[in-house]
């Protein structure tokens, strides 16, 4: 049955251009429903009933899955299936019972501009490392990029004439984003004096960020740089690379900036994706309002 779903999996790829975190994604959810059905001596998809993938689901929240985690894999099985109805390779559809479900959105956490600030100032930029976590940072705060977009910035990715980084984004789509002077003053200092005692010839390629040993950066070592300046600025708030994309994208709308033009930096390929920041604006309206209002 895994055949069907390398198959699925490829369709997705050429067809749907997804990402490999993604396509990985499908294929962790299908397979463990592939394998929950070789337990009932199931051996072919034609055999699979709504039941079944009502088991698996009352299976998969007795062992502690969260709603977002049962309506992602739901979906990711759906997706499966309708593939197979649509190539002819079972007779019925078991998911066409089976209601589509919305998934609930959670506000993202956001940071204060001054708690921001205050991990910007944290790294020490008279060491190569502090410099390198300086310029990593003031970027992706001042141009809301994914972990996966700043760890594999090139050099000939960044054009300082025109002020604008160039990331490949979801599905390897391109998009030009602006940057701040701040994060061009930094990321200028670092490759002036820091990326050059971190390279190797070799390991670097054209990396922008490397990591102590000169190799590419990892997503890993992005969330530790990230985890200990926000240690060392003090904040108690659980901070990851998203949580700056966040911020970037809030402080911009709080700021008055337009809808569709903050889409287009976040690389956004739906607005409703970008307008959940504005009920992030609304709140945060609402506070002020309740702070210096008189009768607040």
């Amino acid at each position: 049955m895994l055949q069907f779903l390398k198959e699925y999996l490829s369709h997705l790829k050429l067809e749907k251009n997804l990402s490999e975190n993604t396509l990985n994604a499908y294929s962790n959810d299908i397979t463990k429903f592939v394998e929950f059905l070789e337990t009932k001596g199931i051996d072919d998809f034609n055999d699979v009933s709504t039941t079944h993938l009502s088991e698996f689901i009352e299976k998969q929240k007795k062992a502690g899955l969260d709603n977002t985690t049962t309506t992602r894999y739901i979906s990711s099985i759906k997706g499966f299936f309708n593939y197979l109805s649509s190539s002819d390779y079972i007779q019925s559809n078991p998911v066409d019972k089976i209601p589509s479900i919305k998934r609930s959105r959670k506000l993202p956490d956001v940071l204060s501009f001054q708690e921001i600030n205050s991990i910007l100032e944290s790294p020490n930029v008279k060491n190569k490392l502090g410099l390198r976590d300086k310029a990593l940072l003031e970027l992706l705060y001042s141009s809301g990029l994914r972990c996966s977009e700043i760890i594999n910035l090139k050099l000939n990715d960044i054009f300082f004439a025109d002020e604008v980084v160039r990331v490949f984004g979801k599905g390897s789509k391109q998009r030009i984003v602006p940057m701040g002077s701040s994060a061009i003053h930094w990321l200028n200092e670092y490759l002036k004096s820091s990326r050059q005692l971190l390279q190797k010839r070799i390991k670097s390629e054209s990396y922008v960020f490397l990591n102590n040993r000169g190799g590419k950066l990892s997503r890993m070592g992005l969330w530790k740089i990230l985890n200990q300046h926000t240690k060392i600025a003090g904040i108690k708030k659980d901070v990851h690379p998203h949580t700056f994309r966040h911020s970037f994208a809030t402080h911009l709308l709080e700021g008055g900036a337009d809808l569709r033009a903050v889409q287009e930096m976040l690389g956004h390929s739906d607005i409703s994706t970008t307008q959940i920041y504005t009920h992030i604006d609304r709140n945060y309206i609402k506070q002020v309002h309740r702070e210096h209002h008189p009768r607040g």
